[in-house]
């Protein structure tokens, strides 16, 4: 058995791994963390049974912890060691499944019987998780036997809903007397590793046992039905006949059938009971509308109604925008850091987090840096965009229609998103300043040859529309103008040499036609090259 010690002071984490007997309670891995963020990283590699941790940390604080735990590490069984005595700490252990809250300084006895507790109930309940899934497992070997394309067309195919109905009801599957109902949707979070692994990363052996366990619910009553909902891969729908008014009172059952099973409970929406079949499509409607609108900051409220109105607040993306540009121009990780975590205080500011909000914050934020990204790279910015593309599969957003939710998960991704763009983003900046470094150098080099922009863009495999761009960009003039002066500064200084004619010193510095070598010399200086010659003549007498 493992364990995770949890605690930003050394001589605390040294302290517990001295008055712990590891050894009496089977526990033979101990590992430390010193804050909650670093925690998180331990609990999912480490997968410990038992945490024992301090409230108060400065990078991720322990009710922050526990909630995370609460939400994707359910099984973890926690003990927090304080030295606060703080009644609102307390209630949040308690809240949360922690086994004890301990004050500081420890006691021997105190941390040892504690220990004990969290064991012995740890163990409990793995040996129930393992018979479950036994269980489970056999699930695999039946197809589906509730007619679930019949059952998904009384949504998806108004037309022939009438005759589906009537199939279901000769297979005994709807009974006669079912003539409204209320439908109800469950969605899965496809983000939900743990338990997805649980069944051996098998998604349709997870939902045939979530389904089951909801047909126990359903079925043994006589109440309704769930299926597997044919239209969108992730959901599972319950069309409920009998007594639709106490749909939340079911739900709360079926929640803990499925914490029993599964240690998770599932967010539901709910359509308005209606006629059956007729109004099933706009039922569907309104429960995935409850869905995308129903308020992450609430996680323990599991029944969604389109009458909630969290409609009014709208994605803050636009209020960070330029403390984004900031931090990613800048490439500093504590500004991306702290840019990150001022998201997440703007985005909880108003009480209200909502799958919807994520996903158009999330298009805000791709949309942001295509934009950042073309101000900034011009031509390159198309390969940029593609590079970052295709390394969001390897670092994807949480997933925003699911039942979990986590700030801490929502701002590491903001920090990755903003890292990955800002490295993207210097890189290829670097890449044109030396670029254009070179074809500076070319042009000092070659200036006596006859120098166009097209030579010198295949030259560097460049376009000349890039060159044009970055020399307006980077010196503030542009391509032909630069040669041209540069070459006129160098026929300056041959001038000062009375040897040189003036045909000698327009070949010399790349003009082959000496009339239109004095013209461009007369436009830059104010006097033609015969002129300036007699002018250095007066100011050395």
């Amino acid at each position: 058995m493992r364990a995770l010690i949890v605690d930003d002071e050394a001589r605390v984490r040294k302290a517990v791994r001295l008055l712990v007997d590891w050894e009496r309670h089977g526990i033979d891995v101990i590992e430390e963390a010193e804050s909650g963020t670093q925690a998180i990283e331990c609990i999912r590699t480490l997968k410990p049974a038992i945490v024992i941790m301090d409230m108060m940390m400065e990078k991720g604080n322990g009710v922050e912890l526990m909630t995370w735990v609460s939400e994707f590490a359910a099984s973890v069984k926690f003990i927090v060691v304080s030295g606060h005595d703080d009644f609102d700490f307390v209630r949040h252990t308690v809240r949360h499944g922690g086994i004890d809250y301990i004050l500081k300084p420890i006691d021997p006895e105190a941390i040892n019987t504690a220990v004990s507790k969290a064991v012995t109930a740890w163990n409990h309940e793995e040996q129930e998780r393992h018979t479950q899934q036994k269980q489970n497992i056999q699930l695999n070997e039946f197809k589906p036997i509730y007619g679930e394309r019949l059952l998904s067309s009384l949504i998806d195919e108004p037309m022939t809903a009438e005759a589906s109905l009537r199939r279901l009801r000769l297979e005994g599957v709807i009974p006669d007397r079912a003539v409204s109902a209320r439908l109800l949707l469950l969605q899965m979070d496809v983000g939900d590793s743990p338990l997805l692994q649980r069944f051996g990363n098998d998604n349709d052996l997870l939902y045939y046992a979530i389904m089951n366990i909801c047909n126990e619910f359903l079925l043994i009553r006589k109440r309704g039905v769930a299926f597997r909902y044919w239209g969108a891969p992730t959901e599972i729908a319950i069309i409920l006949w009998d007594q639709p008014e106490a749909a939340k009172e079911l739900i709360s059952d079926i929640n803990q059938g499925l914490f029993h099973t599964l240690q998770r409970r599932i967010h539901l929406g709910m359509g308005s009971t209606g006629a059956l079949p007729q109004s099933l499509p706009a039922q569907y409607a309104e429960a995935a509308t409850a869905l995308r609108r129903r308020n992450l900051l609430n996680p323990e409220e599991y029944v969604h109604s389109s009458t909630d109105d969290n409609t009014s607040v709208k994605g803050l993306f636009a209020n960070m925008s330029d403390d984004w540009r900031t931090s990613v121009m800048s490439g500093q990780p504590a500004l991306l850091e702290g840019t990150s975590k001022r998201w997440i205080d703007e985005l909880t500011r108003c009480g209200v987090v909502t799958p919807e909000i994520l996903s158009s914050w999330r298009a805000d934020a791709i949309l942001f840096r295509s934009q950042l990204l073309r101000e900034h790279i011009g031509d390159d910015a198309e390969s940029a965009i593609a590079t970052l593309e295709s390394s969001d599969l390897l670092y994807p957003a949480p997933f925003t229609n699911g039942y979990s939710f986590s700030l801490f998960s929502w701002r590491d991704w903001s920090y990755s998103f903003m890292q990955r763009l800002s490295q993207e983003l210097l890189s290829r900046q670097g890449s044109e300043y030396k670029t254009m470094n070179q074809i500076v150098k070319y042009i000092e080099h070659h200036y006596q040859s006859e120098l166009s922009l097209q030579e010198v863009a295949q030259h560097f495999s460049v376009s000349r529309e890039y060159i044009s761009r970055k020399f307006k960009q980077e010196l503030g003039i542009n391509f032909s103008d630069y040669i041209a002066k540069y070459r006129i500064d160098k026929a300056k200084l041959l001038l000062q040499n009375p040897h040189f004619k003036i045909s000698q010193i327009s070949e010399m510095v790349g003009f082959r036609d000496v009339k239109y070598f004095s013209k461009v010399f007369k436009k830059q200086e104010g006097v033609t090259p015969q002129g300036y010659r007699r002018l250095l003549l007066i100011y050395k007498l």
